[in-house]
This record gives structure tokens, C-alpha cells and sequence, in this order.
């Protein structure tokens, strides 16, 4: 009784706005007190006279909910610019404590929190913001004089000024160029070299692009992959188009004295531009083995020409099996039907029916899979709907298994590929040696089916192996899991009485890379011995031997450090050898072949570059989402339309994006960099 006389209290305490316990809360204004009974008083509003629980016996409702009747807008309350301010925190408070969990708080004084309106707006964030969303989303420069986006934006941020094209290309400029820097400097730190890959792309006007990407070890040991430039060749059908393109790369990020290897794709490394880019290398200095490594094909697109050509030779059967499957996919009564012969039929298969993209040649593969593991449910529906007349015989069906056996070893090899952290080069050699072996057998099968699907692929897929085994297989020696020894077992499968001379060939250019590092890592000699050994040898007509040595007190301590030096060599050629007695270590799925050689660089120093540089190799031009690609991707429209400097800073500039771990200087402002378009 005592506790309903000190609610009845409040009660009237709050409906006295002449009384010292006055209200602060706004809620009062839009509410008054109406007391029903001496148990029950309620708040009702003042515009809309609708009633509210707010004091029950000995409970007290609250306010929250006269507070959101105001705030959700249900009420025609008129609103002064001061009510919207405090309205806009009644917002802030309803969404963030609007929960179970906020109740406890509902009796606490409210107050106008500083809201959005309060943040200072930036311009100069707005269109950093949009010039970085153009350059990752691909959206036309032009978009941001489009009425639509204005208002859209203005909508959103009355105080936004409208920006010009130009405008937007110099922030674009600043972020590609801020970007390059901190690219720069990370090439510039790195222990090793760094390997090229060169993708040509064309336009509508048969302009090429060359898209060059840099694959290096940084600092951390820790394999890199990063679109370098993006260089136009007018005439990419010349035998020197690319030579430009490759010096341009080198002299733009310093890699003269630092490029390892280079990557082509097979449709333009032709024999004469192979041999003026390995002359290009070779003057160039300091690369290895006088730009031999020079590989001619892209993995990539030498295991989708395979698989096309596969399916093209079953292009009868492959559109029975398209057609099958347009038919069950297409009508949803065909699909429920299907779905209930194979419940019928008990089919153990858990896979969906897809109708493929035969843009991408692994959706065709993944299709006639399924189709395959749910042929019995098509030789069903075919006696059972009248609609259903292309289903494929079973011979059709068997033939369609025998293609997904061959198809399923250039997907695995090229599944690798898609990886968004690239693998290192011996990865690949796993799958490249069986892809050899098994071609290699079916093409002498007894099966007159088999052998004349397998023949052509096996020649193709030879010119690939002949190209590449050596620099893969000089990648896997790398690999302490394997080294030489998975060379000789793999090399015996496939070369039989000739594998011996092949191996030797491995285990020669292995060594012999080795030499050039050992020759690279040694000092140059002091001027000053250079220049004392000729002075000795003018004396030496007018002393004797004896008497040079006496003239010359220096003698035994340059011979000192001839001896200091031969010692020095022989131990650091010790490392290869020592490295390829040693046991294998244990195989295992996580093991980190790049974290083996960074543990083991000091026992290692030189070997140990080495290993780091060929590991990084690229075996693929193209990026991971266009591995199963069946055609090269060209240019569009948009994009052939820029200029050169700006494709260039806009492809560059999303890659690097990709990796951005520092925040943006964005409120410099983008008339630091102006650039002529």
C-alpha cells in the first residue's frame, strides 16, 4: 500500500508542472498524465490522443515507449529544428539500445548525443573514396558526371560538390602513384630476383596491351605476385613488339641487374621473338644462364587448349548431354519429375544438374560429370516423358566417362592455378608428370577409342613437357621433400632407357645455375690489386724474382687472400651437394618449403637464394579467375578507349588495392599530381 501511495506520487508530481520535481524529459511535451483509477495511470498524446501504459498497480512502464511513438514518426507531431536534433537521438539510442538488454537503462535521462549531422563533412575523403571505387570496380570515369550519381550523392550528402573527370583522374593518379612507391620500395628490399610473366591482351582496334606481372620472395619469404605495367604495342604481331615492353618493365622498377626468368604465353612465343627477348636479357647483364630461362608457354592456357580440343572431338555427344541437361534444368515440372525418378531409382549421386558456361571449360567438365553419375535417371525420364527425346546412348554415355578421366587430370593441374595465393613451381611439377605419363600410355592403349582421343592430346601436351620439365624439375629439386630423387623416379616412368641422359641434364643445369650464383656473390676485385699485379709485371723485366718479392711486401698478403678466396669457394660449392645427400624430410600437406629454406639460409647462404628465386618461378601468365578461360580475354570498349598512362594507373592501381595495408593519405589534396592525359 505503501509503495502504491509513492507511484500515485510521481504520478502526480509529474502531472503538476508547477511542482519542484518537474520532468525534464521531451516526452512530456508531446504527453500528458491521466490518472484512471487509483491503480492505473496512463500517458496519452497530445496530438494523436492515443493512450499508453505508464504506471500499473506498483509498475512503472517507463518512458522508452512514449519516446518511440515520437521518434518512429507514427505521431504528426510538429517538429521544430530543435525537436529533430533531439529526435535524431532518440534514433541513436533506440538502435543501439532498442534491445532486451537496454531495458534496465530505460529509466536513465536521455540526451541529445552529437548525431551524424555533427560530423564535419570531407570533401577531399568523398573523392578519394570514389576514385578508389572506380579503380576496383571497374566503374567508368565518366560516371561521376552522371546526373543519377549526383543526386544520388546529394541525397546522401547535400554539401557533396559535384567533381569533373579530370578531377578524378589526378586522385586516381595519386593513389597509383603512392602505391608505386610502396611497391618500389618492397622490390627494392627483397634478398632475390623477380620473374616476369607477359599476358598480351588486344582491342577492338587490334592494339595490344601487354600486362606485365612481377612474381618475386620478399623479405618475410613470402611469394609475391604483383601486376607491374600495363604497356600498349601497336603492332603486337612483330617479332620485337615485346622487346619494348620488357625494357620498359626493367627500367621502370629497376630489375636490369634482377630478372630471373620470363614467362610467355605459347600464342606469341614464336621462335623469333623467344630468341630477340633471350638477346634482349642477355645485353641486358646479370640474368642467369644468359636468358635461356625463357619459358614459352602459360600452363594455364595450354591445359584449356587441351580440354577444348578434347571436347570439340566428342562435340556430337558433349551437346546430347547439353541438351539433357537445358531440358531437366530449364522447366521446373522436367526438374521435378527428374528429382523423383532418381528417389525412385535410389541414384546415390548428391551433385545438382548445371547447364554450362562454355566460356569456361571447367563448367563443362563439372556438368558431364554429374550427368554421367545420373545417367540412369535420364535413360529413365526418356521412357517416361514423351518430351524428353535426346538422351544419349549408353556407348555415348561410356565415351562421356572415358572424356571426365582425361579431363579430371588437366582440371587438378589446373585447379592449382586458382589458388588467390600462388604456389611455388614445384607444386605443379606433381601434376605435370603424371599428365605426361598417363597421355603417354593411353596413347599406346589397345582401346581404339581411348588411343584415338589420347594421341593428339599427347603430342600437344609433349611440346609443353619438352618446354618446361627442366625448369620445374629444377624447382622440385628445391623441395627437401624431394630433391633429386622424385627427378630420377619420375624421369625412369616416363623416359624408361633414356631417363639416365634427361636426369644428367637436370642435375647439369642445376649446377650450373648454382655456379652462376657463387660467381655472383663474389666481390669484385679491389682496383688497387688490379693495378699492383701490372705494376709487378713491368718490374719484372729489371728484378729478379727474389728481388720483387723483397720490393713488393705486399705479395703474400694479396696471396693471403687469394687462398682465403679459393677456400671460400670450394666451401660454398659444398652447399648444393651437401644439401642433395642430406635425407629427405618427411612429406607432408602443410609443409612450407619457403619457411624451410628462411630457416636454413645462414647453414645455406647461398643455395639458399637460389632455391628462394627458382621457387618463384611463374608457370601462368593469366590471373587465377581466368585459368579455365577458353578464348584470351580482350580488351572492352571503355577500356581500350583510355589512354595508355590511365589503363595502366587504373589496372595497376586495383591489383595493388588488393594488398593495401596502410591508410590513405586522402586528405592531400590531388593537385599534387598533375598528369598530362
Amino acid at each position: 500500500m505503501d509503495t502504491l501511495t509513492s507511484v500515485n506520487e510521481i504520478a502526480d508530481s509529474e502531472a503538476q508542472p508547477n511542482k519542484r520535481r518537474r520532468k525534464k524529459s521531451i516526452v512530456w511535451e508531446h504527453f500528458t498524465i491521466e490518472t484512471i483509477d487509483a491503480d492505473c495511470t496512463r500517458a496519452c498524446c497530445k496530438q494523436c490522443k492515443k493512450s499508453f501504459a505508464y504506471i500499473s498497480g506498483s509498475k512503472l512502464a517507463g518512458t522508452s515507449h512514449l519516446k518511440r511513438h515520437i521518434a518512429l514518426g507514427i505521431c504528426p507531431v510538429s517538429r521544430t529544428n530543435q525537436d529533430k536534433n533531439q529526435l535524431t537521438s532518440y534514433n541513436s539510442v533506440v538502435q543501439t539500445n532498442g534491445s532486451a538488454s537496454a531495458t534496465g537503462k530505460s529509466r536513465k535521462r536521455y540526451r541529445a548525443n552529437p548525431g551524424p549531422t555533427s560530423i564535419p563533412f570531407d570533401q577531399a575523403r568523398c573523392y578519394y573514396d570514389i576514385a578508389k571505387m572506380i579503380i576496383q570496380h571497374d566503374y567508368p570515369l565518366e560516371m561521376v558526371e552522371h546526373s543519377g550519381f549526383n543526386k544520388f550523392v546529394r541525397n546522401l550528402q547535400p554539401l557533396f560538390s559535384s567533381v569533373s573527370v579530370d578531377t578524378i583522374q589526378d586522385h586516381i593518379f595519386n593513389i597509383f602513384l603512392r602505391e608505386k612507391q610502396n611497391l618500389l620500395n618492397i622490390i627494392g628490399a627483397i634478398p632475390g630476383r623477380v620473374s616476369l610473366t607477359l599476358d598480351l591482351r588486344t582491342s577492338d582496334q587490334n592494339l595490344g596491351y601487354v600486362f606485365l606481372t612481377g612474381y618475386f620472395v620478399d623479405s618475410d619469404w613470402k611469394l609475391r605476385c604483383r601486376l607491374l605495367n600495363v604497356i600498349m604495342v601497336p603492332f603486337p604481331d612483330s617479332d620485337v613488339a615485346f622487346n619494348h615492353a620488357v625494357a620498359a618493365c626493367l627500367t621502370d622498377w629497376c630489375l636490369e641487374t634482377k630478372l630471373f626468368t620470363l614467362t610467355l604465353d605459347q600464342s606469341v612465343a614464336n621462335v623469333n621473338v623467344r630468341k630477340n627477348l633471350g638477346h634482349l636479357l642477355s645485353i641486358k647483364g646479370g640474368n642467369i644462364l644468359n636468358g635461356q630461362l625463357i619459358i614459352g608457354s602459360c600452363c594455364a592456357r595450354v591445359l584449356s587448349h587441351l580440354a577444348q580440343y578434347a571436347l570439340d572431338s566428342m562435340r556430337a555427344v558433349v551437346e546430347k548431354i547439353r541438351q539433357s541437361v537445358k531440358f531437366v534444368k530449364t522447366a521446373d515440372a522436367h526438374e521435378e519429375k527428374f528429382l523423383e525418378l532418381k528417389r525412385q531409382l535410389q541414384v546415390p549421386s548428391a551433385k545438382e544438374l548445371i547447364v554450362d558456361d562454355q566460356t569456361k571449360w571447367d563448367t563443362t567438365y563439372q556438368m558431364l560429370m554429374t550427368a554421367s553419375e545420373l545417367k540412369e535417371v535420364f535413360s529413365c525420364l526418356d521412357t517416361s516423358d514423351p518430351d524428353y527425346n535426346v538422351t544419349p546412348t549408353m556407348d555415348e554415355w561410356k565415351q562421356a566417362e572415358i572424356l571426365c578421366e582425361y579431363l579430371k587430370l588437366f582440371f587438378d593441374a589446373a585447379n592449382l592455378l586458382t589458388s588467390p595465393t600462388y604456389s611455388t613451381a614445384d607444386v605443379l611439377f606433381h601434376e605435370v608428370w603424371k599428365i605426361q605419363l598417363d597421355l603417354m600410355q593411353a596413347a599406346r592403349s589397345q582401346d581404339r577409342f581411348i588411343r584415338n582421343l589420347t594421341q593428339p592430346l599427347q603430342e600437344k601436351f609433349d611440346e609443353y613437357w619438352n618446354d618446361c620439365n627442366l625448369v620445374l624439375a629444377v624447382a622440385v629439386v628445391m623441395d627437401p621433400r624431394f630433391k633429386m630423387k622424385l627427378v630420377e623416379f619420375t624421369f625412369n616412368k616416363i623416359y624408361g632407357e633414356e631417363a639416365e641422359a634427361w636426369i644428367k641434364i637436370v642435375d647439369e643445369g642445376v649446377h650450373e645455375v648454382f655456379c652462376d650464383y657463387i660467381v655472383q656473390s663474389l666481390p669484385p676485385p679491389p682496383a688497387s690489386f688490379v693495378d699492383e699485379a701490372n705494376d709487378n709485371f713491368v718490374i719484372k723485366s729489371e728484378f729478379s724474382q727474389e728481388d720483387s718479392f723483397l720490393a713488393n711486401g705486399d705479395t703474400f698478403a694479396d696471396f693471403d687472400v687469394y687462398l682465403h678466396d679459393i677456400m671460400n669457394n670450394q666451401q660454398m660449392k659444398t652447399e648444393l651437394d651437401q644439401y642433395l645427400e642430406e635425407s629427405l624430410m618427411p612429406r607432408s600437406q602443410d609443409f612450407d618449403v619457403l619457411g624451410w629454406w628462411r630457416i636454413n639460409r645462414c647453414k645455406y647462404p647461398t643455395l639458399s637464394k637460389m632455391a628462394s628465386d627458382i621457387l618463384s618461378i611463374p608457370v601462368c601468365t593469366v590471373s587465377p579467375d581466368s585459368v579455365f578461360d577458353t578464348a584470351p580475354r580482350d580488351l572492352d570498349g571503355h577500356r581500350s578507349s583510355l589512354r595508355p598512362i590511365t589503363l595502366e594507373a587504373l589496372s595497376c592501381s586495383k591489383d595493388w588495392l588488393q594488398y593495401e595495408s596502410w591508410e590513405s593519405p586522402y586528405g592531400i589534396s590531388a593537385a599534387t599530381v598533375k598528369m598530362e592525359y
